[in-house]
């Protein structure tokens, strides 16, 4: 058991997950010099431990094992221990779970991994139980093993280390296989997506099902292409499916991480800041394209849920919210029948018990996770009443249960503010925001890049990767400067404040400095000022974020749109080139890299629009921009007199008086319009 007034190093970190171990009797190190130089004083090697605040399983690694003093003594004997929160370093998380990936063939967290005391690894896996089960040794049986593996066989642990290091430094190496990029690689993954897609429930494969936003979004971009059906159908099948599981929270909005099961019921529960922020977007390019009340909805009632729980009142987005509630995965969100038969009567119960399929069996460890299961015609048929009638009652059920539910203890939530995270979120709030007419959430979103640039910005600009009780901690990674970057054009695209541009642009120096690979193209995920690892990696891989390398490519392809600069599409096509081959081969891996590749083979769409913002008559323009799928397009403003940077707006200005949109492709513009209608018609001939 913890012993609250026993701590170890960790009590003086802000990582809310390092706090959670800060009492065990495992005598931890938070990853730094300390540690290795005293696993390298007393030969020891390394057990590092890598998690996050919301992981179940992790939880249940410290129960079983970081809370049991025999283990800790054995740990502490044997071992010099690091325990690393992967949201604050993805540096390390992503070395490490190459490793692992690469020894066992699969990964996930908590990761459990083994090094010599210069940080190179050797052995490692995911969750070990305390007793030998699952086909698994018991975690004591291996931490004897590995120390006495290191004591009595140094030479080939220390091969296997220097295997791995090699392995693991090839993403650094990458070199192009050809200089021609084709709509072929594209065409290609829509046919392998296909062959892997469920025609059923949606998704890809069996189960697990994680949501995907960024291959979704990638079918999107290939029905506007080329029309195909079959890739919208896809992305629509999935997102319904999605909308009506248990993996979204029927009473408070929001999406869980993922579902054990194909049929999108049983999530693990904890909710992600970036899930909700890829999420939104792609439910917003949704109804773009086909304008189904049910994926406004979806965004609606999402951006409630991140305005109510996940924003800080100073500005910025929270991380994380667990799993688990009173020790019970899920408990928070699961209801029984008499939970809410009395609150609702029985009458109006029996309608929101046949919509939501709560019954006294349940569909999760005896309770029922809300789900819907049949059609609100359905439901009025059964009872013999009028659709309307069969909407208030659920109306008013989910509120009510919503209230009652707020009574709950609830999930305990990371209030670690991640500015590549808040990034993804700023540009789903300002995109959602003036789509939809929500100014909340493009207030929140602009209140959020407010306080990453005054709170986590060091002087000389750089960035910081985390803010948690008042300190701004670690410098920033590659994704971090990409996501702001895309976030803030997002807002500019929202606001057309030019300050969001000059913003991005600074950004974009500093991302090109400390980032850059001049000699084979791509970007390192650390920057040029950053501790020496045991590798230096280039990320390209799009997982349940979506890569740095990719949000660098769409970030230097909306800047090249804005400002005309061509050195940013030629360094975005290097990326493209380096993972040619493998994005067509593995999409799922590389839902938002295939969207930029989309992008940058696709004529580049400019629209400037002359005109004073507050003008009715600009508003007219602008409206059906907003609305309209336009996946490579970039839309600037300006006033009457055009007095801006931007190079779209030399020489073009109001026409008979009146205000203008300029749509040109390649920066070669058609003839101006002042009508939304003419404008229309415009669009109707890009994709």
């Amino acid at each position: 058991m913890t012993d609250p007034t026993h701590t170890n190093r960790l009590i003086h970190e802000t990582s809310p997950y390092l706090l959670q171990h800060a009492h065990n009797p495992v005598d931890w190190y938070p990853w730094g010099e300390e540690a290795k130089a005293k696993a390298a004083a007393e030969n020891k090697p390394i057990f590092l431990s890598i998690g996050y605040s919301a992981c179940h399983w992790c939880h249940v690694m410290e129960r079983e094992s970081f809370e049991n003093e025999a283990t800790a003594a054995r740990m502490n004997e044997l071992f010099v221990n690091i325990k690393v929160d992967r949201e604050e370093r993805p540096d390390l998380d992503a070395i490490y779970m190459d490793a692992v990936q690469a020894m066992t063939g699969q990964g996930g967290w908590p990761m459990s991994v083994f090094l010599t005391p210069d940080g190179r690894p050797f052995y490692g896996g995911t969750y070990f139980p305390p007793e030998p089960r699952y086909g698994m040794p018991s975690f004591p049986q291996l931490l004897q093993s590995v120390a006495n593996a290191y004591a009595t066989d140094r030479e080939r642990v220390i091969g296997q280390a220097d295997r791995l290091t090699e392995m693991l430094s090839r993403t650094a190496m990458l070199e192009a296989r050809s200089q021609d990029l084709s709509t072929a690689t594209l065409d290609q993954a829509v046919e392998t997506l296909a062959q892997h897609f469920d025609n059923e429930e949606g998704g890809f494969g069996s189960q697990p099902k994680f949501p995907q936003p960024m291959t979704l979004d990638f079918l999107m971009t290939q029905h506007a292409r080329t029309g195909n059906e079959d890739a919208l159908y896809m992305a629509e099948l999935t997102l319904f499916k999605m909308a009506h599981g248990g993996i979204y929270d029927q009473l408070g909005g929001g999406f869980h991480r993922y579902s054990v099961d194909r049929f999108w019921l049983v999530p693990h529960f904890e909710k992600m800041l970036y899930d909700n922020a890829q999420l939104l977007r792609t439910y917003l390019h949704a109804w773009q394209i086909t304008e189904r009340p049910l994926y406004q909805r979806m965004v609606e009632e999402t951006v409630a849920y991140v305005l109510r729980e996940m924003t800080a009142p100073t500005g910025g987005f929270y991380s994380t919210q667990d799993a688990d509630s009173e020790g019970e995965e899920g408990k928070f969100f699961v209801w029984t029948p008499a939970e809410i038969q009395a609150v609702l009567g029985p009458r109006m119960a029996a309608i929101f018990e046949d919509y939501y399929d709560v019954s006294q069996r349940g569909n999760f460890e005896g309770g029922s996770i809300l789900n819907v299961v049949k059609t609100v015609e359905e439901v009025a048929d059964r009872f013999q009443v009028n659709k309307g009638d069969v909407e208030q009652a659920l109306a008013i059920g989910r509120a009510t249960l919503f209230d009652l539910r707020e009574e709950r203890i609830k999930p305990a939530r990371d209030e670690k503010i991640l500015t590549e995270w808040n990034g993804l979120m700023i540009q789903a709030l300002a995109d959602c925001g003036v789509t939809f007419n929500l100014p909340d959430a493009l207030d929140a979103a602009q209140q959020a890049a407010d306080f990453i640039l005054a709170r986590m910005r060091q002087a000389d600009g750089r960035l910081y990767r985390s803010y948690k009780d008042g300190q701004a901690r670690f410098n920033a990674y590659l994704e971090d400067y990409a996501a702001l970057i895309n976030g803030l054009l997002a807002l500019y695209r929202a606001t057309f404040e030019l300050r969001w541009l000059g913003e991005a642009q600074a950004l974009l120096d500093i991302l090109y400095a400390e980032f850059h690979d001049p000699e084979r193209g791509g970007f390192y995920q650390t920057g040029q000022g950053h501790e020496a690892l045991v590798v230096r990696r280039k990320e390209f891989i799009d997982n349940a974020l979506p890569s740095g390398n990719s949000l660098a490519a769409e970030a230097l392809l909306q800047m090249h749109g804005l400002l005309g600069n061509p050195r940013h599409r030629e360094e975005a096509g290097r990326i493209f080139l380096l993972m040619e081959a493998a994005m067509a081969s593995q999409p799922t891996g590389f839902g938002r890299l295939l969207c930029d590749l989309d992008r940058y083979l696709a004529p580049s769409q400019e629209i400037a629009l002359v005109g004073e913002l507050g003008d009715a008559a600009t508003q007219m323009l602008l409206q059906p921009l907003r609305r309209r799928y336009l996946p490579h397009a970039v839309i600037a403003q300006a006033g009457p007199a055009a007095d801006t940077p931007l190079p779209i707006f030399e020489g073009r200005g109001l026409v008979d008086g009146k205000p203008a949109a300029y749509v040109c492709e390649n920066f070669a513009c058609r003839r101006p319009v002042t009508t939304a209608e003419e404008l229309l018609g415009l669009l109707k001939h890009t994709p």
